[in-house]
């Protein structure tokens, strides 16, 4: 999370726990008679087990809406019951006809009720449009390693315009995930990604190319 701070927070920033464990941690808290000493642990979006999953976690919270699914023509080819459980790079669970070549979500337009399908090669883009943007420190103009996902890859690209340019095709990034930016081992900046990217336009059927810096989506 050091990717949503600037330079006056992290000249402040203190991390003095160093290699202490999390119960040295609740016994000094409690010693200091922290609110936080006895909260307990998370038990919410990184702790959603199978049997449950992550119909019923959102169902609980928002209202459910079902969506059409259409290719890049526009065509509709399926429904799905829950848009907003749809991610991009999905292929199971569009309710598509088979004996066709495997297609990919490369859009969830979940305010219309629509998801696009692609093939493959349509889950590569060039870029990725950014919602926000913040640099820890000055900005870099050059490559950087990029990473979308916790546990996922780097790759190479920079930050231009509002948006990502990737150094190769990139598999699209779903709008929402933060995307990272490091120098070596040093978070350098972070954002958020926003839909849109090489193509997406056409996907979504919106008839026309969206700037770089606002519309359509991809997943790491």
């Amino acid at each position: 999370m050091l990717h949503v701070l600037d330079q006056p927070v992290l000249s402040r920033l203190l991390l003095p726990l160093g290699d202490m464990t999390k119960t040295d941690v609740r016994r000094i808290a409690a010693e200091l008679d922290l609110r936080t000493a006895h909260k307990p642990e998370s038990q919410d979006v990184c702790f959603i087990t199978n049997e449950h999953g992550r119909r019923a976690f959102l169902g609980d919270r928002i209202p459910l809406k079902r969506a059409v699914v259409v290719d890049r023509s526009g065509a509709e080819v399926g429904s799905v019951e829950s848009v907003e459980l749809v991610t991009i790079g999905q292929r199971k669970g569009l309710g598509l006809a088979g004996g066709t070549d495997p297609r990919y979500v490369v859009d969830v337009d979940a305010a219309a009720g629509r998801v696009t399908v692609g093939g493959k090669a349509d889950l590569q883009v060039t870029n990725t449009p950014l919602e926000s943007w913040r640099w820890t420190g000055a900005a870099h103009d050059s490559d950087l390693d990029l990473q979308c996902s916790a546990h996922g890859a780097t790759a190479r690209g920079r930050v231009v315009d509002g948006g990502i340019e990737w150094a190769a095709p990139h598999r699209r990034v779903a709008p929402g995930q933060s995307v990272v930016a490091y120098s070596g081992d040093l978070v350098v900046g972070g954002g958020t990604a926003a839909r849109g990217g090489s193509g997406d336009a056409e996907a979504a059927g919106l008839g026309q190319r969206h700037h770089r810096g606002g519309a359509a989506g991809g997943d790491q």
